[in-house]
């Protein structure tokens, strides 16, 4: 047990009524016990391995295109942290035969020790922005090179970091690389204090981990057994919600005209009912729908249907951007050709969606605008069709930053 031990455990006794409303699986994996997680094959490998860590779905989404591709020269191990990101990369990687998926631990210093007793990585890639201290000190510690992947310190976080800079310096100063998504990125990961010779700009992997060629194929067998169980009329306009957040679900069914369909798709399981609530006699996909019911309104809840569900889209809107959030990513709608509409609160996405705009492949929007913005790209499928050209276009002239990200990891864990 070290000083910050003694700073977690008491923070963690006061804040329990919190964490402890939400119901949470895995609490041994959290205290650094996966291995039954490990598939026990990996113990006799000589391969070189690399535990990339990624807190939720979105994070781990952005690995779509790394993992097959390092699992060429090493052994993967994909962590995550929520529930939601856990199942979401069991459902992305559990089949390859070169990755292994785990519950990453709570940053006490004897959790984190028994994590990495466990995996034995040869180096760790961070997703973003995931630098906990107890973790980053102990792989240092053992000599396993840790950094950033696909970072990313937005002005808002950065403010934040600023006040515990004193504190968090030592950590970031021990990072042995860190790939940033954009130049503004590395200048405030460089000032929080990663050496400046160890940061680089790689651009984001999200443009690598859609596939632009997906639109030209028309909806997948799977969206089509979505829209057939959930009574979609595929011969009638569809507008997708996704990842929607607080008070949003109400706000975009009041835009939608009552003859256009619209699905949402919440952010969070916790927010299924709250959003059903919110659009009265809305057809859940987790029930059985009546044969006879017609309806202009759904609820997808469930988890990972909505990259499926996107297909289906005359348009989407892109949610967590009209609330109090920070918005929700939008590359993979974009890269399916779809015209996207997107709040004014995004700045978690910054960077994206300026590269989007400048392209004229997004609409910002706001909650006074959204119904008049709606109906102009329903009234126009020149317009619709044109925006999603372009969309696909600029994210396909963005792609390659997997390669980059692929060649660091090999590289630190000698393998490349």
């Amino acid at each position: 047990m070290n000083l910050l031990d003694l700073v977690y455990i008491p923070i963690g006794v006061l804040t329990a009524p919190l964490w402890a409303r939400k119901k949470r699986d895995g609490w041994g994996q959290r205290f650094g016990h996966v291995s039954d997680m490990l598939r026990p094959t990996r113990s006799g490998s000589t391969r070189k391995r690399v535990l990339i860590h990624a807190v939720s779905v979105g994070e781990v989404n952005a690995l779509r295109a790394l993992v097959p591709m390092l699992g060429t020269q090493v052994d993967v191990v994909v962590s995550s942290t929520t529930d939601t990101g856990l199942a979401r990369a069991v459902q992305l990687f559990g089949e390859l035969e070169t990755c292994d998926v785990v519950r990453y631990p709570l940053d006490c210093s004897w959790m984190v020790r028994r994590f990495l007793d466990l995996v034995k990585p040869d180096a760790v890639g961070l997703v973003e922005l995931e630098v906990w201290p107890n973790f980053v000190k102990a792989c240092v510690s053992r000599d396993i090179p840790v950094g950033l992947i696909n970072g990313r310190l937005s002005a808002r976080s950065f403010k934040g970091y600023k006040k515990l800079r004193p504190f968090l310096r030592p950590t970031f100063r021990r990072l042995a690389f860190a790939c940033m998504q954009d130049a503004s990125y590395a200048e405030r990961v460089a000032a929080m204090g990663v050496p400046a010779d160890r940061v680089r700009v790689t651009d984001s992997m999200k443009w690598d981990s859609v596939d632009v060629d997906r639109a030209s194929a028309g909806a997948s067998d799977r969206a089509l057994s979505i829209a057939l169980a959930m009574g979609l009329d595929l011969s009638r306009r569809i507008v997708v919600a996704g990842s929607t957040g607080p008070s949003e679900e109400q706000l975009i069914s009041k835009a939608c005209p009552d003859d256009v369909q619209l699905l949402c798709a919440p952010r969070k399981p916790e927010r299924f009912d709250e959003a059903a609530a919110a659009m009265a006699g809305c057809t859940r996909r987790s029930e059985k729908r009546n044969s006879k019911q017609t309806n202009t309104r759904f609820l997808l809840d469930t988890i990972g249907e909505l990259s499926a569900v996107y297909e289906l889209a005359d348009i989407v809107i892109v949610g967590r951007s009209f609330c109090d959030l920070y918005g929700s990513d939008p590359i993979e709608p974009a890269a399916l050709g779809k015209p996207v509409i997107i709040g004014p609160n995004n700045s978690d996405f910054t960077n994206a969606i300026r590269v989007l705009s400048d392209h004229q492949a997004i609409l910002v929007s706001s909650r006074d605008a959204l119904a008049g913005d709606l109906s102009g790209l329903l009234a126009s499928q020149d317009q619709c069709q044109a925006m999603g050209d372009r969309a696909r276009e600029c994210v396909r002239a963005h792609q390659g930053a997997t390669r980059a990200h692929c060649e660091v990891l090999a590289r630190h864990c000698g393998a490349g």
